[in-house]
């Protein structure tokens, strides 16, 4: 099995990239538009954690910038209806430690922000992994926060029920005061207005 993959980056596009190794072979993996961000221009040295995935009708190698990325990726291969393009979609919605915080918190929303997830598949995911995300590798306290117990994100839940994106609800929230999560959503909405 290839697990990690080295060498000169040959080429690239939105959703994958070439790398050439040092025996002139090159590696086209699939990846993540975290991952993508990570890597230098053509040309530069890029490593990534590696992980083939074989079927009947094709084998594909797929990279992540880093470890904890591939473990998430494997967890969600483990969920019942997510394959691996929806995985690596899944991983372009955050860094590793983001996405695993939203699941840990039961973050619904920002899943369905993904393309392509759905509000039964997204329920799935925080499901099967709410549980399981804890003992990724960079994991920190924010991780254990449970859900209905931090004001930032039922505030930032209201902002996206109200028609904000995930984006602009994150960044809303984070600069709004208050400890409660009313008066975090009250400061947000008075910051949107402004």
């Amino acid at each position: 099995m290839i697990a990690f993959v080295s060498g000169e980056l040959a080429w690239r596009s939105d959703e994958e990239v070439v790398i050439l190794t040092a025996g002139g072979v090159g590696y086209r993996l699939a990846v993540s538009s975290q991952t993508l961000a990570s890597l230098p221009a053509i040309g530069g040295e890029a490593s990534l954690q590696a992980h083939l995935v074989s079927r009947d009708d094709s084998i594909e190698l797929f990279g992540f910038a880093s470890e904890p990325e591939r473990e998430l990726f494997m967890m969600l291969l483990g969920v019942q209806g997510v394959g691996p393009k929806l995985a690596l979609a899944v991983l372009g919605g955050g860094s590793a430690r983001e996405l695993t915080a939203a699941l840990a918190a039961g973050d619904r929303a920002r899943l369905q922000a993904v393309p392509g997830v759905g509000k039964r598949t997204a329920e799935r995911i925080v499901m099967e992994l709410r549980e399981k995300v804890g003992g990724l590798e960079g994991a920190d306290d924010e991780i254990t926060v449970s859900r209905s117990s931090d004001p930032r994100l039922i505030a930032r839940d209201g902002l996206v029920e109200l028609g904000f994106s995930i984006q602009e609800a994150d960044s809303l929230t984070g600069g709004a005061d208050g400890s409660s999560a009313e008066e975090i959503l009250q400061n947000a909405l008075r910051a949107a207005k402004s």
